[in-house]
């Protein structure tokens, strides 16, 4: 591969396409700067290279550099101030790709093909199961009303029975649904039974646009979602961006192919995991859905809660979470009725952003309920595979958990990072971390960060072709460090001794229920043994010391001795004036 010595890459979002320019500095690869433009996928414009040139011409007059020729991007670059060697696309304009999933068991085969379609950057819209509950009637009449851009069939292991999924592949002639672009036909991937291949391609293969790959299941034990996530991602190129207005374009600008912006967050996730030899948790909160993305031990899963945002489905968190699990986040004495109509204000007015401090700290008490409640439902999905064999001794039976156990463990994770605009644009720092402990409530040693300005999506495609650029401007650019979370597991007594921390020759304790913040800036770095009254654990059991380095940050490094699980006090003054106390210690104005 020749040196790559500029990149520009742009993400056009639903409302909003970001462009960035990256250049090789000596032997690293920084941001340079950023454009942004409304997006043009709709009317009256109707061809999403407007918003993108309109992006990038932004990024023209902050740089002064020339990076649009005769109407397209102009590459390769010719000197420093004309043109640039790749130019990279995501996206996430027209609704992103929409995708119904249908399988034989709802708890095995469709849930495998749930994490394959969310993994590869989908919308789920609907899980079409054998044993869902629902008649057939109500399927098919599921199947007529939504429109979606690709189903996924799956179910059996190889060599096991074929009925079911016959019966699966009736139900989708019956219905014989709509795509939501254009008049071909709708593109199924098959990823079940091989031994069913044949039936398939007899039922299916006129009336669908058939794709066939490996088994998501091939047998109880393996989980095989990576041949049916490229056939997704071929299918996403070839359908849904040749139908939306402008894209068959874009995609003759482009040095890779376009990538749905999901799709690309999740790529740099995996990345910066494999690369560090983490654990990573990633969430990005928008106005409409929250999107969590972890990898665990080199298991990657995504999950998108679609009724989970901060405008348009703001009222959706407060119907779910429910008025008293907002309310008890909140440092001052608000009715019912008044949570209520504030959140419905900003429901019919998205754009507004909050005008008092009260509105500030509503909206992000908010913000931690549809946090939560997305990642309750990240961890149902983020699990090993149900219906796995287990030989164990009588012994082992006693301690040896189910299958279908969750893959998300708190105590293993090295690193949370927060994006989307209540985090990422937060008026202090330290509200973020803050709402991030509350949400998630680390265990152990955890770094907190957030995405400065939610170029991800970016990094994630040039992690395909340029990984080593993409970690670099990731890890320099992208990352802002909030700085280390120490928090030990266990319950005790409001102000009992429950952790103390030995470092530079001097130590201090920690009494159960308080936060307090260690001042060590971004960069800083600390070697630590961290010990824990007996009945609290900081990862190595009970009572149990280890010896951590601790990394400071732009709050510097937190101790969070509230208690896991978190319980906020019953009696509202008391639980006010703890709220309180916890902001003042993060150096937060009181309401």
């Amino acid at each position: 591969m020749a040196e790559v010595r500029s990149i520009l890459a742009t993400d056009c979002g639903s409302t909003t396409t970001k462009a960035i320019l990256i250049e090789k500095r000596g032997e690293e690869y920084r941001l340079i700067n950023r454009g942004e433009a409304p997006t043009t996928v709709e009317a009256p414009f109707d061809d999403v290279t407007i918003g993108v040139l309109n992006a990038t011409r932004e990024l023209e007059d902050l740089t002064g550099r020339q990076l649009i020729q005769d109407g397209t991007i102009l590459t390769p670059q010719s000197d420093e101030k004309r043109g640039v060697d790749l130019y990279l696309s995501t996206s996430s304009a027209g609704g992103g790709l929409q995708m119904m999933v249908m399988g034989v068991v709802r708890q095995m085969s469709a849930e495998s093909a749930q994490r394959a379609a969310l993994g590869a950057g989908a919308i789920i819209m609907d899980v079409i199961a054998i044993d869902d509950g629902r008649k057939d009637y109500q399927k098919i009449q599921r199947l007529r009303e939504l429109r979606p851009d690709i189903v996924l069939l799956s179910g059996g292991t190889d060599g096991g029975t074929i009925t079911h999924l016959v019966e699966l592949a009736e139900l989708l002639i019956a219905a014989d649904p709509r795509p939501r672009f254009g008049t071909m036909n709708l593109p199924v991937i098959f990823a079940g039974n091989k031994d069913a291949r044949d039936e398939i391609r007899h039922l299916l293969g006129e009336r669908f646009d058939l794709r066939i790959v490996d088994n998501l299941r091939p047998d109880l034990e393996r989980e095989n979602l990576g041949p049916a996530r490229e056939a997704i991602h071929e299918l996403f190129l070839e359908h849904v961006m040749q139908q939306a207005p402008g894209y068959s374009k874009l995609m003759t600008w482009t040095s890779a192919d376009i990538m749905s912006t999901p799709n690309a967050v999740g790529k740099i996730m995996v990345t910066i995991a494999e690369q560090r030899g983490i654990n990573i948790l990633g969430v990005d909160i928008g106005g409409a859905t929250t999107d969590v993305f972890s990898v665990f031990d080199g298991n990657y899963t995504r999950t998108v809660s679609a009724n989970l945002g901060m405008s348009y489905s703001i009222c959706n968190v407060m119907l779910e979470a429910g008025i008293q699990n907002i309310r008890r986040w909140l440092p001052f004495d608000i009715e019912e009725y008044e949570v209520r109509n504030r959140l419905r204000n900003k429901m019919i007015r998205p754009t507004t952003i909050p005008q008092t401090y009260e509105d500030l700290l509503l909206e992000q008490a908010v913000a931690r309920e549809a946090l939560r409640l997305a990642f309750v439902h990240h961890k149902q999905l983020a699990r090993g595979l149900k219906g796995v064999q287990q030989q164990r001794t009588i012994g082992e039976a006693l301690e040896q958990a189910e299958t279908g156990k969750t893959l998300v463990q708190m105590m293993k994770l090295n690193m949370i990072v927060g994006s989307g605009g209540v985090l990422s644009h937060a008026p202090k720092r330290a509200q973020a971390a803050l709402m991030m402990m509350d949400a998630y409530q680390p265990e152990g040693v955890t770094m907190l960060a957030v995405d400065s300005i939610f170029m991800m999506p970016q990094l994630g495609v040039l992690s395909t072709v340029h990984p080593e650029a993409a970690a670099q401007v990731f890890d320099r650019d992208c990352l802002i460090r909030l700085g280390s979370c120490v928090a030990p597991v266990g319950q005790a007594k409001e102000g009992e001794p429950c952790l103390t921390i030995e470092y530079n020759g001097k130590s201090e304790t920690f009494r159960y229920g308080e936060l307090r913040v260690l001042p060590l800036g971004v960069g800083e770095t600390i070697q630590a043994t961290i010990k824990p009254a007996r009945g609290f654990d900081v990862g190595a059991g009970k009572g149990r010391a280890i010896d951590a380095t601790l990394e400071g940050g732009v709050v510097g490094v937190v101790v969070d001795t509230r208690g896991r699980p978190l319980l906020l006090p019953q009696d509202d003054a008391t639980r006010r004036q703890k709220l309180i106390e916890w902001m003042t210690a993060l150096g937060l104005p009181k309401p």
